[in-house]
């Protein structure tokens, strides 16, 4: 059943939104998933703070159109059933939240993607961009980096207390 032009229009209103809020935004190809499985997918996404969209290609590419940013942007990947992902916080939370759940389920595909300036993404790219550490592991990583020299450090110079205390009481067991 057809939607009506209003209800086209809120749509590609609600769209041209999230593509102007977005960081980063994914397209996937979702032939063959069930209700189920998008359920799935959806719950996943908000877990992670990721929109999940389901819309027709000509409307996300009325909705690019009406963003100043994206006009010039790169909509030939965009072909066949394509489910949408946008996250307004992480730049790549889009393309990993898709990617983790086309582990688990290979009908799923990514195809293309939108950074925050409005630039097209392609297969490639994105599948690199969900490769990525997440923030937070990222934020883990420099903490280490960090602490490292001072927790070798402290270690060396418990080993120098920890030697002496053991010689001390050596000594006096020998006595």
């Amino acid at each position: 059943m057809a939607i009506s032009r209003d209800k086209k229009n809120t749509l590609v209103a609600e769209l041209a939104e999230l593509f102007a809020n977005a960081k980063g935004s994914v397209g996937a190809a979702y032939t063959n998933l069930t209700v189920a499985d998008m359920q799935e997918l959806r719950a996943a996404a908000r877990e992670n703070n990721v929109v999940i969209k389901v819309a027709k290609n000509r409307l996300i590419r009325v909705a690019l159109g009406q963003n100043e940013k994206f006009k010039a942007a790169d909509t030939s990947l965009l072909t066949g059933q394509l489910v949408y992902a946008f996250s307004s916080e992480d730049e790549v939370a889009p393309a990993q939240v898709l990617a983790k759940f086309a582990k688990a389920h290979p009908d799923l595909k990514l195809v293309a993607g939108f950074d925050g300036t409005g630039a097209s993404l392609d297969t490639a790219t994105v599948t690199a961009l969900a490769a990525l550490p997440t923030k937070d592991q990222l934020r883990g990583q420099v903490v280490s980096v960090i602490a490292a020299p001072l927790t070798g450090f402290l270690r060396v110079a418990n080993g120098t207390q920890r030697g002496f205390a053991q010689v001390l009481s050596q000594r006096a067991e020998s006595i």
